[in-house]
């Protein structure tokens, strides 16, 4: 009997793909477990359809990213943050990944989820500092900082 899969199963298929499976097995576990369903014209149709718009909303979601790393690459993209600075040159307060999202939307419109952003630590030094951010699985940048005393 051909199914199929609703969600992954392990040894028999990945969610999406259409199998041969023994009918026994089919309708007395997958059907009534809900991890499959019977492989009709229709519900093949229906699948297809769907990965489709997956795959374009995919495409979508990349072009976006690479759109935002056309931007952050620009020299002019530069996000500037004033801070209190010490004796020693260390600033007082910390720029943190959260800090440096709200800035770059704030100042830039460019929206960027701060667990992206790959911060080792929280800056605090002065001066001119890229960041890494990861926009996409396929797409990363750099976020260009000037850190001056306030």
């Amino acid at each position: 009997m051909k199914v199929i899969f609703l969600q992954d199963v392990k040894g028999k298929g990945k969610k999406g793909e259409i199998k041969e499976v023994p009918t026994g097995y089919a309708q007395n576990f997958l059907i009534k477990k809900q991890l499959a369903k019977e492989a009709t014209n229709q519900a093949i149709g229906e699948l297809k359809g769907k990965q489709k718009s997956e795959e374009k909303y995919q495409a979508d979601i990349l072009a976006e990213a690479q759109a935002t790393k056309q931007v952050l690459d620009k020299e002019t993209t530069r996000v500037q943050f004033l801070e209190k600075v010490g004796p020693d040159g260390r600033t007082f307060g910390s720029i943190t990944a959260k800090k440096i999202a709200e800035e770059l939307h704030k100042q830039f419109g460019i929206k960027v989820d701060k667990r992206h952003i790959e911060l080792d630590h929280p800056l605090r030094a002065i001066g001119l500092i890229e960041v890494p951010v990861k926009l996409h699985k396929e797409v990363t940048a750099d976020i260009k900082l000037a850190i001056k005393e306030a």
